[in-house]
């Protein structure tokens, strides 16, 4: 029959009533080879269906130029579930959140002329239309009524917490009927009546999402549409981490009770997250709504989520908690115990090579010149560093102000370290001294750490110094520009390591594996990047939470692997340590 439809208040797929067991895998955070493991561990704690994102960013990187290949090769994603005989739930957005950045939304969209965000804009629907023509036409292959796993679709996301422009919703759902999808389309917002009235439309599935209090929220949804199927779309089982918090957790007792509680009420599920994964690279997002200047806090490279399933794929107990619910409810549900991913620690590596960033800028990046400093978006670059250079005529005793830093830059004159400046400090002043009657090279190195995810400000969060930089309230003028995403460092002229404080530098080690197994890097200092074999793994800080960066089995080479760490500020020595167990907390 491959047919799906809701009525009545229940799922009907190919006539059976069916209630949905759901759990979040998002294939951009998560190695391809690693793919199928997720899924069959997810099958095994008796799950019957995969419910994933898709990342505009990732997908368009570059206006009209698409990606749908290799660690993006969305189909191949979506033959592994089906070839685990499991259902999929697909959110292509536009907008997906998911502590990603800029919620999914690429970096170039914001600098379209009368562009407005996620409303009847034509600038904004036009790129959506070209990017969703696109992708749903890969994912038409894909869908039940096809012969494939996908058996729902969804519209926007969460869009009742920003906006209640039913029009743009209305667009939308009309570009994905005109791809042809025909399975059941749903929307999913918060259980308050100001996101349920924002984000749902007629002819479209309401579903929730919320952590605990599911007889609650269901009554609340129930309210706007008693005939609708109850279905927690995210269950927040766990949570995210920002950068100088502690770590989330969620016990394995509290969470178990919370999904009992839904599948009483004779809901479906999906677990947000069953397995986080990673914010591989410099795509972690932010917080921050823009009600203060200092609410901005940016998410951390982990995103185990505190989910069932481990950032490296191992069974928690948490995982067997929800799966001994599933059985109560479910007798009949496959379940198996899954084995931990093999793990090998490397133990201390030394690095034995650096070369200083004021030394590669040109090896790095062709500079470009103007008044002002530029933002990273109008010099079209999405990720990474921006590095400012101009001069200072002395003598004077004065102090750099920054009015507005985003997010995070480091200040140099005539190479010699002033100090930093964080987005949400409340003095943005750097004090320095130049006694002499002469030119003196100021440098600026400023870090994007992720643009904002959630709210208002999404779309809006440019990096770099968009309002300059001044000597006292004198407004500095004639900058030299590097772009630095940092995708290529190939081209870096290595030499003997020289360890410099405050001199951002990268450094160079070699390490062997004789087999190919899990591990976890420990920070190698206070601020910075690391590279496996050319892969960006992300950033790390020493304000924690946690004290190491997972690298996954993919992306090791048997035999020789080199590890690049570039190091902002100070490395805690001149070798870096692996080891086989994660530090979150």
């Amino acid at each position: 029959m491959n047919n799906v439809e809701m009525t009545s208040g229940k799922l009907y797929i190919d006539g059976r009533e069916t209630r949905i067991l759901s759990g979040a895998i998002h294939y951009f955070r998560i190695r391809p080879e690693q793919w199928r493991d997720r899924i069959l561990k997810a099958k095994q704690m008796g799950l019957n269906t995969i419910e994933t994102y898709f990342a505009h960013n990732l997908h368009e990187q570059q206006q009209g130029k698409f990606n749908f290949s290799g660690d993006l090769d969305i189909e191949r994603f979506l033959e592994e579930i089906k070839a685990a005989g499991m259902y999929a739930i697909v959110r292509p957005g536009p907008y997906i959140c998911a502590e990603w950045d800029n919620g999914g939304l690429p970096p170039w969209l914001m600098n379209i002329p009368g562009i407005e965000f996620r409303v009847m804009n034509r600038q904004f629907l036009a790129a959506v239309k070209c990017y969703l023509d696109q992708l749903l036409p890969r994912l038409k292959k894909y869908l039940y009524t096809n012969g494939g796993p996908i058996i729902m679709a969804q519209i926007e996301n969460e869009y009742g917490s920003f906006a209640c422009d039913h029009n743009y919703m209305e667009e939308v759902r009309k570009i994905f009927l005109n791809n042809g999808i025909d399975v059941p389309l749903f929307t999913a917002d918060g259980p308050g009546d100001g996101s349920i009235q924002g984000g749902t439309i007629p002819g479209v599935w309401q579903t929730l999402n919320f952590g605990s209090n599911a007889k609650t929220a269901f009554a609340k949804g129930l309210e706007y549409r008693p005939d609708d199927h109850l279905f927690c779309m995210e269950f927040w089982n766990g949570w995210f981490d920002h950068w100088g918090e502690q770590h989330h957790t969620r016990t394995p007792e509290d969470a178990a009770a919370a999904l009992d509680e839904i599948l009483s009420c004779g809901g479906s599920v999906n677990f947000y997250m069953f397995c986080g994964g990673t914010n591989f690279g410099f795509m972690a997002g932010a917080n921050g709504l823009g009600e203060k200047p200092d609410d901005y806090a940016p998410t951390v490279t982990s995103y185990d989520y505190d989910s069932p399933l481990s950032e490296c794929g191992d069974p928690t107990p948490k995982y067997f908690a929800f799966q001994q619910v599933i059985k109560k409810h479910f007798p009949e549900a496959f379940t198996g115990t899954p084995e931990p991913s093999p793990k090998q620690s490397f133990g201390k590596i030394k690095l034995t090579q650096s070369a200083k960033l004021f030394d590669e800028l040109d090896n790095l990046a062709t500079p470009s010149e103007s008044i002002f400093p530029p933002t990273m978006e109008e010099c079209g670059q999405n990720y990474g560093f921006i590095h400012y250079r101009t001069t200072i005529s002395g003598p004077r005793d004065e102090f750099l102000y920054f009015p507005e830093v985003r997010d995070r830059v480091c200040a140099y004159l005539d190479g010699k370290y002033l100090g930093t400046v964080f987005r949400n400090d409340q003095d943005r002043k750097i004090n320095f001294s130049l006694k002499e009657k002469r030119e003196a090279t100021l440098d600026l190195l400023v870090e994007n750490t992720g643009r904002i995810n959630y709210g208002p400000q999404t779309g809006r969060d440019v990096k770099g110094l968009p309002k300059g930089v001044c000597s006292c309230w004198q407004k500095l003028c004639g900058f030299k520009t590097w772009n630095l995403e940092l995708t290529n460092l190939n081209d870096i002229k290595f030499k003997p390591l020289k360890m410099e404080d405050n001199q951002p530098s990268f450094y160079r080690g070699i390490f062997y594996a004789e087999t190919l197994a899990d591990t976890f890097l420990r920070f190698p200092g206070t601020k910075g990047v690391v590279w496996i074999n050319g892969f960006n793994i992300g950033r790390y800080w020493n304000i924690g939470p946690g004290n190491t960066l997972y690298i996954p089995w993919p992306l090791l080479k048997k035999g020789e692997n080199e590890i690049i760490v570039f190091e902002l500020h100070h490395l805690n020595s001149d070798d870096v340590e692996f080891c086989d167990t994660p530090e979150l907390n």
